[in-house]
């Protein structure tokens, strides 16, 4: 054979063309999003972006309407981590320049989860740097958890405290968790350049562990870690299989002091890509705009929530979010609402009428009948200047000192 014959033949014709109208078509007969079609989602030109957002915005309406679930963090443990994760603002070494505090009070953790729930937040993510718990620290948050739902016994529990032992979820589960987030962070192939103090394997334990125990599995990605296209579909698939209930997307903030400093390798239009291919692949399951969201997705922030159905309120771990009340004026000014709002809003009608926050005899949200105002007042929250959510919210969530972390401004 000559040299010619040996080479294998090269198909003339340009790729298909990406179609994603027809691709959210065979979405909804049953077709499951292939490795090869969500890499091409995300190489796809910037001028394609909206189109796709618009066509993958379809599957966000169709399983859950017009409604964005508010979450609200509390760190109860922050620092002081002996893993190695480059991309972590409290890891091994850390010259991030961040609070560390041992353990909250109950109390206290209690009286900031209230206020999250009185910003519109449905779920509480109680979270505790480090490896993993004790199984006093199991009981510790149990306590927490026990506390938090005798005041508020229609909220959320998720709890986020690591790598977990035999018997500790289903310990977790019996004091009233609903929910263990545990994130795989990125791809099996990529993640030996993020972190060598723990496997990806042990991660993933962990999510079977929650699942097993029968607690609801939210484990999700950290975008922009410097992955190829070809790792962050793997990533996310991987996530798939796990059958991960809620799917929370973080864009990485490059902590100063942390190894990934200064590494800035996303576009708010790759963004958008990101999020629109997560919502394809998974279009049944809770997609949530987590950190990194207010530094790269930026003015098109309410453009995420087309594919995203869910965000975090205020502040995150070690960095300051946008401000609460910013958050819920864009939710409405997109002409979303806030889930559970008419259905909180229908319980305080039947109990009498009076809004969270107001005088009603017993106890809000907020606190004891009557501290609304008072905590609005500290919080420095204008009565007329709440947006029109279709929430109660009457305040909004205590702004906690954080160590910003990177050279973008405070917003709060």
């Amino acid at each position: 054979m000559t040299a010619t014959q040996d080479a294998p033949a090269v198909d003339p014709r340009p790729a298909a063309a990406l179609e994603p109208e027809a691709l959210v078509d065979r979405i909804e007969a049953g077709h499951r999003l292939t490795a090869e079609e969500a890499v091409a989602v995300l190489d796809a030109p910037d001028a394609d972006t909206f189109r796709i957002v618009a066509a993958a915005s379809r599957l966000r309406e169709k399983h859950f309407g017009r409604t964005v679930k508010v979450n609200y963090l509390v760190s109860l443990k922050t620092g002081l981590c002996p893993e190695n994760c480059t991309y972590c603002s409290q890891r091994l070494g850390t010259e991030a320049e961040i609070l560390r505090y041992t353990w909250l009070k109950p109390e206290e953790a209690v009286r900031q989860a209230g206020l999250g729930i009185a910003g519109g937040a449905s779920r509480v993510c109680m979270v505790a740097s480090g490896t993993g718990p004790t199984d006093r620290d199991v009981d510790r948050v149990a306590g927490m958890v026990g506390d938090l739902k005798a005041q508020h016994p229609d909220v959320e529990v998720c709890a986020c405290l690591g790598f977990l032992k035999d018997g500790q979820a289903e310990k977790l589960k019996d004091a009233g968790v609903d929910a263990y987030n545990h994130n795989l962070n990125t791809a099996e192939s990529h993640y030996e350049s993020i972190c060598t103090s723990h496997t990806y394997e042990q991660r993933v334990d962990t999510v079977q562990r929650a699942g097993a125990a029968g607690l609801s599995s939210c484990s999700g990605l950290i975008a922009g870690m410097g992955e190829t296209h070809e790792q962050l579909v793997e990533a996310v698939l991987a996530l798939r299989d796990l059958d991960s209930d809620s799917i929370p997307v973080n864009f990485l903030m490059p902590f100063d002091g942390t190894p990934l400093q200064g590494h800035q390798q996303l576009t708010p239009l790759e963004c958008l890509r990101i999020l629109a291919m997560v919502r394809l692949a998974c279009p049944d399951k809770e997609l949530r705009i987590a950190g990194g969201r207010e530094m790269h997705l930026r003015s098109l922030q309410p453009v995420g929530l087309q594919v995203a159905n869910s965000i975090f309120l205020g502040d995150y771990l070690t960095s300051e979010g946008q401000d609460a009340e910013a958050d819920l004026q864009m939710i409405a000014d997109a002409g979303f609402t806030v889930l559970g709002a008419e259905e909180r809003t229908q319980r305080a009608a039947a109990d009498g009428g009076a809004p969270a926050g107001g005088c009603c005899g017993g106890t809000t949200d907020a606190g004891p009948c009557g501290s609304g105002a008072a905590v609005a007042s500290e919080a420095g929250v204008a009565e007329d200047a709440r947006p029109d959510t279709g929430a109660e919210a009457t305040v909004k969530p205590e702004l906690r000192r954080r160590g910003a972390g990177t050279a973008e401004p405070a917003n709060a």
